[in-house]
């Protein structure tokens, strides 16, 4: 390659996606090249024309109009014209014109569909901005991730398995248990009545209600078994075992394939993944009686977000993870709350809302919760008990790390601490009087799910407010307009928009800007469809199944809150290995073409999203 060919590579190699293309396919690429020269006003495309070359901008720059004169789009220096009407087969239906002296490099229609055929990440460029061109994106970032790496995601329970489950059958004594566990030198048996689990008898079991109770040792394993256990299929994956596990501080967990018994999956097995902490930080959490000793086992937090993060593991399943650690500190307040004040006069039950409820939590964050207590309580004779309950969970969570909510929405604050009548008045007012500050709560309060308590008391207050909800075009009208107060940060040109001036200067805030619009697209379809689901993902999914969000629609947006959340994750991640505090700020500069590309498409997926909501529910907006 003579000299003039090779500084058109390099000048071609510093610019998207030529950058990513091997050196092979670069130095095609440019053999094929023809240099022009265009006077300010001259024009490249005019509509009906046959478009044969893609035009690559070596100084100048072009501007792209459609046929009403409105402007389209700007290329500069690296940037292309004419990939659309390439992709149409080469029918142009918008005019280019030179709107400065410019150098320009003509790559012909044959060899830029030879690119887009070979190497997908060429193709993923080009790609009409949007969620077909996220996807694309995302497959091509995703190829060799995760090597030499354990994703929580591809293991499957089955393949874990070392050994046949050990069985005995209910009416064995727990004698008979005890030698059996240590002949076979297990820490659980399966209690079995013909092939079917009926129960599980642990090492912890044999040492809390049995040992400690003195009880003789002809006492049949039923009495001390845990029945009907938890349990998950062969073909479950590792994450699934590791989620369920921590939720329910248990150690033990069979596994059925095609219903029949084939193992048992312990936190022997699952610390030998190097990555599931999370199963015994709940575990500490529960021996803890203090928040201070709570605070301590917490602090582990930032470390299994980054091991999370490095391990592949997706932006929806860590959040379900660190969602489960707030949620075992929360009960184990309760508990201690309990012991020290006795139990409580009227059944209650303690709801999560916000990030925390949607099971979408990252770092630790500040507390969205409330206490919805039964229609017997009377607040001269219960009052002061579920004051200082909720006073001592809050202050609790606060000292662990889950700081007091700026506005106060919190159990301990009397408005959010109800009885189940006061409570169905809240939503039926914010309802039915969708006010900007019933907006604000509804966005709060719609997010809730049961933590600890009689759930039974939270499910007939969500049939009452969904049976509100559903269809109630005026009301829905209101909260979709609300949803389209946060825009995403994507300019007229698909440039970003950064925040100017002040501590975060020339950054993007990915949650309030990218994610948050989407959880709140996410409420509105998801309540017009019916569906008690709180966290975003199922919210798409179900209102796609129902009907209110159309499955490209719900596809896409699930791509760009994937996406964000994650580039979010990984932010944080980076900014803890730093010893830095996590933020939601993130700098272009520290983002690759490849990154920012993807996220204008993700960003140009919510916006896209916003006007179709506006539409469909009339807003008057957008």
């Amino acid at each position: 390659m003579d000299v003039e060919l090779i500084e058109i590579g390099d000048f071609l190699a510093a610019y998207h996606p030529f950058d990513m293309l091997p050196p092979e396919a670069l130095e095609t690429a440019v053999a094929s090249l023809q240099s022009r020269y265009a006077r300010a006003g001259k024009t490249i495309i005019t509509v009906g024309d046959t478009v044969e070359h893609l035009y690559i901008v070596r100084t100048g720059a072009l501007e792209t109009r459609d046929p009403a004169g409105e402007v389209l789009a700007r290329a500069g220096e690296g940037e292309a014209a004419g990939a659309a009407a390439l992709l149409r087969g080469g029918e142009a239906v918008n005019t280019v014109t030179a709107i400065e002296d410019s150098l320009i490099y003509a790559l012909p229609a044959e060899t830029f569909h030879t690119l887009r055929q070979r190497y997908k990440q060429f193709a993923y460029y080009f790609q009409p901005l949007g969620g077909a061109r996220l996807r694309t994106g995302r497959a091509v970032s995703n190829q060799g991730h995760g090597h030499g790496q354990l994703n929580l995601m591809s293991i499957r329970l089955g393949d874990m398995l070392r050994r046949p489950p050990v069985t005995i059958e209910p009416d064995a004594t727990i004698h008979a248990a005890g030698a059996c566990m240590s002949r076979e030198g297990v820490s659980c048996l399966l209690v079995v009545e013909g092939d079917r689990a009926v129960g599980i008898l642990t090492d912890r079991d044999l040492r809390n209600r049995v040992v400690a109770k003195a009880l003789p040792y002809d006492t049949p394993v039923s009495q001390v078994m845990t029945p009907d256990p938890l349990h998950l299929e062969a073909d479950d994956y590792l994450f699934d075992a590791m989620l369920i596990m921590s939720r329910h501080n248990i150690r033990h967990l069979p596994v059925l394939r095609d219903g029949a018994l084939a193992g048992v999956i312990t936190n022997t097995n699952l610390v030998q993944t190097q990555n599931t902490s999370a199963v015994y930080l709940v575990g500490d959490i529960y021996k803890r009686d203090t928040a201070e000793g709570m605070r301590d086992a917490l602090t582990m937090v930032p470390e299994l977000i980054l091991q999370l993060v490095e391990t592949g593991a997706s932006a929806h399943n860590i959040g379900h993870v660190i969602s489960t650690l707030s949620d075992a500190a929360t009960v184990r307040l309760m508990a201690l709350a309990e012991q020290r004040l006795g139990p409580p006069p009227v059944p209650y039950v303690w709801l999560a809302a916000g990030s925390q409820g949607r099971h979408e939590q990252t770092a630790r964050s500040d507390q969205d919760n409330c206490l919805l207590l039964s229609d017997a309580y009377d607040p001269e004779k219960h009052g002061e008990y579920f004051k200082t309950f909720t006073r001592m969970v809050c202050d609790g969570l606060n000292i662990c790390g889950y700081v007091y909510c700026p506005g106060e929405v919190m159990a301990m604050t009397d408005q959010w601490r109800q009885p189940l009548k006061v409570w169905k008045t809240y939503f039926s007012r914010w309802i039915d009087q969708p006010q900007p500050k019933a907006l604000m709560h509804a966005s709060v309060f719609f997010d809730m799910r049961p933590i600890f308590g009689n759930h039974a008391l939270f499910h007939e207050l969500r049939a009452y407010v969904l049976k509100k909800t559903q269809s109630n075009g005026i009301f829905l009208a209101y909260l979709a307009s609300n949803a389209l107060s946060r825009q995403p940060p994507l300019g007229f040109f698909r440039n970003l928009v950064l925040i100017k001036g002040g501590e975060h200067d020339n950054t993007l805030d990915l949650k309030h800007r990218g994610i948050v619009p989407i959880v709140d697209l996410a409420r509105v379809y998801a309540l017009d469809a019916g569906a008690d689901a709180v966290n975003t993902l199922d919210r798409l999914e179900t209102a796609r199944d129902k009907g209110s969000v159309s499955k490209d629609g719900a596809a896409d947006l699930r791509d760009a809150w994937d996406f964000i959340s994650t580039m979010r994750l990984r932010h944080q991640a980076l900014r803890i290995r730093e010893n830095k505090k996590a933020d939601n700020y993130v700098s272009v500069d520290n983002l690759s073409n490849f990154e920012r590309d993807q996220l204008k498409d993700a960003f140009s997926v919510v916006k896209t999203m916003q006007g179709a909501l506006a539409t469909a529910y009339q807003t008057g907006r957008m």
